[in-house]
């Protein structure tokens, strides 16, 4: 293929886009793998280290958290609210200061923190929460805490209403320290000491914790891989190794099939057409041939069409980015908020690249009303995210969940998007028209189309994307169970290497599946293939939210209202884009193979 300008601004933006992420990529990272509020983590003997409460929740809703002081724990009136970042505050959380103090290398022996009575309504809002196996997550020096607040005792009995509740009153807190930084903290629960909260009565409650400190060898930089051991376990790398080979045999026997069958039919179709013009050249012509006038004909609402092409691309680089950032560590466990930033700012950063995609394609399909395109590319994605979050937003509100943005992270957004994101989007769209570049067809394109002739059930569009869209997801289904996990549960998900590979096999498969049904599409005579090979590219998505069912229903214990919109909410949104970034794959790959094949023929 002919290098056009087409190429050569999304390289530029592309470049300053990168030089813009790399900068996010730093500010993310800070220091290696810590970040505190602390200055450096180092504190001298009885130095006050930073201890913030974060939420509490039910453990099988990952998304229905709360606040901790919204179940009435001790307050001491001395509990400041901490100022999060805006990823932060995606991810829900909202710190405060936590009741107990736990001062450097000073140990407490069962230390009261408060002696109150609980009213019979806070006894049925503790049991409550115990009955939906409620834990709560604290903050100490940036290492994370968690426990349930309490036990359900079902011993010998059947009947749920013979249950007994209790409440955890002592929390023994185990600190490891390495000369003057804090290294490993944990949090045990006394079993033999708790509060009986099966009768609605009111209690007296006395909170206790005691605090005991060890010495360690392991270094500081390291006092974090602990928390990603879980996924390089040798029976979770062994699983993970399978997926891959299982992956990467179904890549080779795909890619050995489709490459033996296609250049054995294609060099049978080359001879068949050469000799048919060294024979007779008015022989009446048949295959993909036979469709030479119509096979570049622009497709019907070609606006929308360019439009879903920009906005694939711009989630396509993205995802590239957000894998660039996770391969060199920034999203090591537990560094709050640095994935929500980095998506946030990362898609507005690459909204160019959907505004010069779009319309670029937009001006060589000789469309006229740039502008209205532009409008729809900016709005193709983020309008349902923006109608998805409208909803589940409210949903958290009326749940007063952590879920909800505050008005000031909303006001933020929306200025980024007023700010970055709307004028990049304009920029890159006034740099699409002023490209000029012309629609590189190798062949001319008659005045009138032919008839597409009558096709079995088969052929349609339908059976086609299911055919599309298995063997790709085939090749990755095993990985997105730990993703799921990952994502909606509670398993940390380290291993971005294999996850890249998956996704690099995923791309792959994507296209040449694409590429097989668009010549079978042509081999039949039909020239409408434009939308068709965006349709069976993205196919997978609709798979993936086929697959959130069977996870939802069959691999998880998450209920509720706010869980389940949550839930198949977002991974609506989420399935959304996977179908337009695998769409614009399938699409540009089946483009190059049709330009390809037509080249390489003699047509009038």
């Amino acid at each position: 293929m002919r290098r056009t300008n087409e190429s050569a601004a999304p390289a530029a933006m592309g470049r300053s886009t990168l030089a813009l992420v790399l900068a996010i990529l730093i500010s993310l990272q800070g220091t290696p793998h810590v970040r505190s509020d602390a200055s450096d983590h180092r504190y001298k003997d009885g130095d006050s280290v930073p201890l913030y409460a974060n939420k509490v929740g039910p453990f099988h809703n990952p998304s229905e958290t709360y606040r901790y002081f919204d179940l009435p724990f001790c307050v001491t009136g001395h509990e400041k609210d901490k100022t999060e970042a805006l990823g932060e505050v995606l991810n829900g959380d909202r710190l405060v200061s936590a009741p107990y103090e736990l001062s450097f290398k000073k140990e407490k022996d069962s230390k009261v923190v408060c002696k109150r009575k609980l009213t019979k309504e806070q006894v049925a809002q503790f049991r409550e929460a115990v009955k939906k196996d409620y834990y709560f997550q604290m903050y100490y020096d940036d290492l994370p805490i968690w426990g349930f607040i309490g036990t359900v005792d079902k011993e010998g009995k059947t009947d749920p209403s013979e249950y007994k509740y209790f409440l955890y009153k002592h929390i023994q807190f185990d600190i490891h320290y390495n000369k003057d930084r804090v290294i490993e903290i944990s949090a045990r629960m006394d079993p033999h000491s708790v509060v009986d909260l099966t009768e609605d009565k009111d209690v007296d409650v006395e909170f206790v914790y005691t605090a005991k400190w060890k010495e360690t060898e392991t270094p500081f930089e390291k006092r974090m891989d602990k928390y990603s051991q879980s996924s390089s376990l040798p029976h979770h790398l062994e699983i993970h190794w399978f997926s891959i080979i299982n992956s990467c045999v179904t890549v080779l026997l795909l890619t050995g099939f489709l490459a033996t069958i296609l250049m054995r039919v294609l060099k049978n179709d080359f001879m068949k057409y050469a000799q048919d013009e060294e024979a007779a050249d008015d022989q009446e012509e048949t295959g993909w041939k036979y469709i030479h006038g119509d096979v570049f004909r622009f497709p019907k609402f070609k606006s929308f069409f360019s439009a879903a092409l920009g906005s694939g691309t711009q989630l396509f680089t993205l995802t590239i980015f957000i894998f660039m950032l996770a391969l060199v560590g920034v999203f090591y466990p537990y560094n709050r908020g640095a994935l929500f930033t980095a998506l946030v700012v990362i898609y507005a950063l690459t909204s160019g690249i959907a505004g010069y995609t779009a319309t670029s394609f937009y001006i060589q399909l000789e469309g006229t009303n740039w502008v209205r395109n532009l409008l729809l590319t900016g709005c193709l994605f983020c309008g349902p995210l923006f109608l998805m979050f409208c909803f589940l937003n409210t949903v958290a509100i009326a749940y007063s969940a952590t879920a909800a943005l505050p008005f000031g992270t909303i006001v933020v957004i929306v200025l980024i998007w007023t700010l970055v994101t709307s004028p990049l989007l304009v920029l890159g769209g006034i740099a699409g028209k002023n490209s000029k570049t012309e629609f590189q067809a190798p062949v001319r394109t008659t005045k009138y189309p032919r008839e597409i002739p009558p096709l079995p059930w088969y052929r349609s569009t339908i059976p086609q994307m299911a055919m599309a869209g298995f063997l790709p997801f085939s090749a990755i289904y095993i990985e997105l169970y730990y993703i799921f996990a990952s994502v909606w549960g509670h398993r940390i998900y380290t291993i971005y290497s294999i996850l890249f590979i998956v996704f690099i096999i995923l791309l792959i498969v994507t296209a040449f599946i694409t590429v097989a049904l668009t010549y079978f599409q042509l081999a039949a005579e039909d020239h409408e293939w434009w939308w068709r090979s965006f349709l069976c590219g993205g196919s997978t998505g609709l798979f993936i939210y086929g697959y959130c069912l069977y996870y939802y229903y069959a691999r998880s214990d998450m209920s509720g209202f706010m869980q389940t919109s949550f839930f198949f909410g977002y991974m609506a949104c989420i399935c959304y884009g996977f179908f337009l970034m695998l769409g614009s794959v399938g699409f540009r790959a089946s483009l190059l193979f049709v330009r390809h094949i037509y080249r390489s023929i003699k047509c009038e």
